[in-house]
């Protein structure tokens, strides 16, 4: 695993990007195809996290990459009670619900360098694609990685990882489907044990609403986040028919307190963090506020300058931001 690659803070044109092709059998191609990185099972290598892919529903395509740091991997399964297991991430990767994987290698990165920062196993998943699955598909896909991460026996994770201790972590859109995730099962959390919920690591989450806000205004032109491409993000992924004020893209706007009462029975804590450089920023601070009027327990970070999801493109934001897990998982 090497340091980041020197990425330069992307400027696209997203009109040209999301330009995707609407296919006969009702898929999409799209025209932008980002670098992968395969998975690294092989533990004769001499890197420092080993990662693999396992699929969980091939119907649906859904998979999981699971990142385990090389030194967990070259100690045998532990005597009970004789070495304590890893906490357990399960990471959603962004993409406003329409592009992007878990392979891709922004992602694949990111996710190995937070599991030899924080000390945990990571399982980034895979999730469907809109506008071919309109939410709430990535939800459901969401729910079914937790269902098998508890039933499946898959040797890095029963051996390695503290099931008792997972979080769920995303970032931008993935941000939002860790949210959603988590209130779809939090009703019915006995069935998801020994795997068991301890809160929800947001970074940079992605929301909407039809009321422009400041930094929307003030950042509609932004190089790495336009407006126009959040706009057309909601309008390929929201269910048909809806607006932006839909819970899934304003969760302040509706069922805002009935999320938080959930949110409070089962007694998660959230971290949510942001930039002023984002024009997300308003809407997360928002978010933030709504939270803690329903008594929901929240940690907040948001730093001046910066831009959308600088953490997955600069080192030391990213160290800085694994630092902050780190602190809250603990």
């Amino acid at each position: 695993m090497s340091d980041y690659p020197a990425i330069p803070k992307p400027t696209v044109n997203f009109n040209d990007y999301l330009k995707m092709i609407n296919n006969p059998d009702g898929s999409v191609t799209r025209p932008i195809i980002l670098p992968t990185t395969a998975a690294s099972p092989d533990h004769t290598t001499r890197i420092p996290v080993l990662s693999k892919d396992v699929t969980i529903n091939p119907d649906k395509n859904i998979w999981v990459r699971v990142f385990l740091p090389r030194e967990e991997r070259d100690t045998s399964p532990p005597a009970a009670g004789a070495a304590r297991k890893l906490p357990l991430i399960v990471y959603f990767h962004g993409g406003g619900f329409v592009i992007c994987s878990a392979a891709d290698t922004v992602f694949h990165d990111h996710c190995a360098h937070m599991a030899a920062e924080i000390g945990a196993v990571v399982v980034s998943v895979e999730y469907r694609l809109a506008p071919e699955h309109r939410l709430p598909a990535a939800y459901e896909d969401g729910v079914e990685a937790l269902h098998w991460i508890k039933s499946s026996g898959e040797v890095w994770v029963s051996e390695h990882a503290d099931v008792s201790r997972c979080f769920l972590m995303g970032s931008s859109a993935g941000a939002n489907l860790a949210y959603f995730t988590g209130i779809r099962v939090a009703d019915s959390v006995g069935d998801l044990e020994p795997l068991k919920i301890g809160g929800l690591i947001l970074h940079h989450p992605f929301f909407g609403g039809i009321q422009r806000t400041g930094s929307e205004v003030r950042l509609e032109k932004n190089g790495v986040l336009p407006l126009c491409a959040t706009d057309l993000a909601w309008q390929l992924s929201l269910p048909e028919g809806v607006d932006r004020d839909h819970e899934y893209s304003n969760p302040m706007a509706k069922k805002a307190s009935e999320h938080c009462s959930k949110i409070g029975r089962v007694g998660w804590k959230l971290l949510v963090t942001g930039c002023e450089g984002d024009l997300l920023h308003d809407r997360q601070v928002e978010f933030v506020d709504m939270l803690k009027a329903n008594g929901v327990e929240v940690e907040a970070e948001f730093v001046r300058g910066d831009y959308h999801v600088i953490e997955l493109f600069d080192s030391s934001k990213a160290k800085a931001l694994f630092g902050l897990v780190k602190n809250f998982m603990a």
